[in-house]
């Protein structure tokens, strides 16, 4: 019997991690009829999170809450037990912004607090937090007005990939403000407000954290979390692997599929190819994506054997982006005979 898992991000704006491991699957049984295709959904932290959770079994429980701009959004969190997975992205992302349109001075992270405030309310005592993606500068001062204060007895945990600080050169508004529509003057004000917000926490808790690495993060909610919630601060990819029971499906497994919709520089550092590819060490690791600018010796640094790009199938990225699934049966196919059949033919397993 074969074993593959595939533990793909998704391909964004193309297809979903639950999308990807079918697509793949499908081509694998092509060729290996009899195998076992386990899929398990992952993400870096950022937008995917929550999904992620749901797929490896968690339940959704659906909230309004506030977008953004404060316009109420469908939302949710993922509940297994007494944990809760809370994606920021979802409620206070750059993907809820109405129409797409920037509000660098005025987005809040008020939603992704009550969220969190519903999840306590429901009865768990621990918060997985996914910050990635924020469309706001705001310090988490929203996050913490709408999660009404520190609840107590609840343990939140953070995934957080960047190590900026709060505010200066290297900060939420310096650093991430003009990804989110802010102008250079805008930036110099969000910096004050931000300077003003950790003031005003220091002299409340009486602890300055704003140059802690990571306090940047998400706009600042990195600070908030850290400084009024004492919250841990993680790497994202290795809370989602352990969130969603990983290792466990690794038990004979013959082989790793992952993959994320871009192969890059960025992968190789706490993305989530190269977080799956580290998790895996030991059974052989390949990738699938739509665009790979990486060198092989790349891939093998970071533990990947080869990847397999749709543009090697169809040179049209606007086709790959609105047709991927045919493709990606196509590369499941490639990678059961280049890393299955050709492998046991090389043991002298029929």
């Amino acid at each position: 019997m074969v074993r593959v898992v595939v533990a793909s991000d998704k391909f964004k704006g193309s297809l979903t991690s639950a999308e990807v491991a079918a697509a793949v699957g499908v081509g694998v049984r092509r060729v290996h009829p009899d195998a076992t295709v386990v899929a398990v959904p992952v993400a870096d932290g950022g937008d995917g999170t929550l999904a992620a959770a749901v797929g490896a079994g968690y339940e959704l429980v659906p909230v309004v809450a506030s977008g953004p701009t404060g316009e109420p959004v469908k939302s949710g969190y993922a509940r297994r037990g007494d944990t809760a997975v809370v994606e920021l992205a979802d409620v206070s992302g750059l993907v809820r912004l109405p129409g797409g349109v920037p509000a660098p001075l005025t987005a809040t992270s008020y939603g992704t607090g009550e969220l969190i405030a519903a999840a306590v309310a429901a009865g768990c005592t621990r918060i997985i937090l996914g910050i990635g993606g924020s469309a706001s500068t705001d310090g988490g001062a929203g996050l913490i007005a709408g999660l009404g204060g520190r609840p107590e007895g609840v343990q939140v945990v953070v995934a957080c990939d960047v190590d900026n600080p709060l505010t200066g050169p290297r900060g939420a508004a310096a650093v991430y403000g003009p990804q989110k529509g802010a102008t250079a003057e805008q930036v110099v004000e969000l910096d004050n407000k931000l300077s003003a917000w950790a003031d005003q926490v220091a002299a409340q808790t009486g602890r300055d954290l704003r140059d802690v690495p990571g306090a940047g993060a998400a706009g600042g909610v990195g600070f908030a979390a850290l400084a009024l919630l004492d919250a841990e601060l993680r790497p994202g990819i290795e809370l989602v692997l352990e969130m969603v029971g990983f290792e466990e499906q690794l038990a004979g497994a013959d082989l790793v599929i992952t993959g994320e919709g871009a192969l890059d520089e960025q992968t190789l550092h706490g993305k989530a190819v190269a977080g799956v590819a580290t998790k895996a060490a030991g059974i052989p690791v390949v990738a699938v994506c739509g665009v790979n600018q990486l060198e092989a010796h790349q891939l093998q640094q970071a533990g990947v054997q080869a990847a397999y790009a749709l543009t090697e199938l169809e040179p049209d990225v606007q086709r790959c982006i609105a047709e991927p699934k045919p493709l990606l049966e196509q590369l499941g196919e490639r990678i059961a005979v280049e890393h299955l059949t050709m492998t046991r033919r090389e043991r002298g397993i029929a």
